[in-house]
């Protein structure tokens, strides 16, 4: 299971290990090691202790887990959560998100939401994170320098968007960024055309050419409302998922977000192009964008994945609730009470998410040879009593405030729920002064 030519970097020893992949294992009584920033060792823990290793860490009464993968979101976002809640979705945009962005997005804006929404995501068990929104370069930074893992989207509309005043800039701003940053170990640049309705056909022609040129994906919101649909169809006679297929853009690569309209036809081309789907539950409920069917999905060999969408929309970056919703929705929408179990619905936000961007070589589950990116889960509190599949009590019983610790590649990240690279009290106080400034001059 390990090579003992050399020391392992850190030992540790849950009380539960959960690698998702065998699916629905938990191995109790049993050790991980880490080696350069890579699982080297899974096995019993009496074969644990006879290896050499820097340092070994008890984690009693901890679920150790492969780290929850958010498949979606607007990180910088999170400086305007709460700010116009309880509207339909155009309102919220229209008159609410849109002009607002206008009027405050720049990149120190990005910057400062950014850290915000990765310190959040941290302190919630999260190792990696897909995120879409403007100035992609600034929230590459800011990754690179949290020890984060992530997928950038460069968002692309057909008319200016901050830091981009055309979508042919966005694309050679992506494709530059994509260069820069092929190498990097941590951080995936793809192509974030925003929607349907904001996006030609040349300009998705033009995406479809150059993802595939570099190989990189697509992440677009595609099939949020029926409204959205309907006015497609009114407009020109074709749903939009069809139209993305007519046009070629689905595909392994192509990721798409919400999806809570699905025809047998829709179905169908997910099902032949092997697109990804992205489930953002609570998103879709607050903003009443109805519901996506993920357990006729999932039943019919789509690969589901998880996301929060951004805090203004939410209200919060916690896929651990975010996943218990997704279990208990998919179960409503279903009529079934086991559509969506408790090892599925894990599976949902690590491996499944890690597949959606193409890194499931790398991540999403703990096996030996991946990168060590991990979540401890401490389950030994009172609400947790007693504890017959621990998994389950994860899915249905247990909050982000048991987020213990937490490791990207090995470098561990939290540390006893506190941040190891991030000054919380600081992210804090940016983030009231924003508000501050945002509220004083808001009509």
């Amino acid at each position: 299971m390990t090579s003992t030519a050399a020391p392992l970097d850190l030992l540790l020893l849950p009380t539960w290990l959960v690698p998702v992949e065998p699916a629905g294992v938990v191995l109790k009584e049993h050790g991980l090691g880490i080696r350069d920033g890579c699982i080297a060792f899974i096995g019993p823990r009496a074969a644990a202790m006879k290896l050499a290793a820097n340092e070994v860490r008890e984690l009693p009464g901890m679920l150790l887990s492969p780290g929850l993968i958010n498949a979606h979101g607007h990180a910088a976002m999170s400086l305007f959560r709460g700010l116009a809640d309880d509207l339909p979705l155009m309102t919220w945009l229209e008159k609410h998100i849109w002009p607002a962005e206008a009027k405050w997005v720049d990149e120190a804006f990005v910057r400062d939401g950014t850290n915000l929404a990765i310190a959040e995501q941290l302190k919630g068990g999260i190792t990696c994170f897909s995120d879409m929104y403007f100035y992609p370069k600034v929230a590459s930074d800011c990754v690179h320098s949290s020890g984060m893992r992530a997928q950038i989207a460069m968002p692309i509309l057909d008319f200016p968007i901050p830091g981009a005043s055309s979508a042919d800039e966005a694309l050679r701003q992506g494709i530059e960024l994509f260069g820069d940053l092929k190498h990097h170990p941590r951080i995936k640049i793809t192509f974030g055309p925003h929607a349907p309705y904001t996006v030609c056909d040349a300009n998705l022609e033009k995406i479809r050419v150059i993802a595939e040129e570099l190989d990189a994906a697509i992440h677009m919101h595609v099939h949020e409302t029926a409204f959205e649909v309907q006015q497609a169809v009114e407009q020109t006679g074709e749903r939009p998922l069809a139209r993305l297929a007519r046009l070629g853009l689905l595909g392994p690569r192509f990721q798409a977000v919400h999806m809570t309209q699905i025809s047998e036809d829709d179905l169908a081309l997910l099902v032949e192009s092997n697109t990804s789907v992205i489930h953002c539950p609570e998103s879709n409920l607050k903003l009443a964008s109805g519901f996506c069917p993920v357990e006729r999905l999932w039943q019919a060999g789509v690969n589901v994945a998880i996301g929060t969408d951004g805090a203004a929309s939410n209200n919060d970056l916690d896929l651990l609730g975010e996943t218990r919703t997704a279990a208990m929705l998919a179960k409503a929408v279903a009529g079934s009470a086991t559509a969506l179990d408790a090892h599925r619905a894990l599976r949902m936000a690590t491996l499944n998410g890690a597949r959606a961007m193409g890194l499931e070589s790398q991540i999403g589950s703990l096996e030996v040879g991946k990168a060590a990116d991990m979540v401890a889960f401490d389950l030994s509190g009172l609400a947790q009593q007693p504890i017959y599949d621990p998994v389950s009590q994860l899915i249905y019983a247990t909050g982000r405030d048991c987020v213990k610790h937490l490791w990207v590649a090995g470098k561990q990240l939290l540390d006893d729920r506190q941040l190891t690279r991030m000054d919380e009290q600081q992210l804090t106080a940016t983030a009231i002064a924003w508000g501050q400034r945002i509220s004083g001059h808001s009509e």
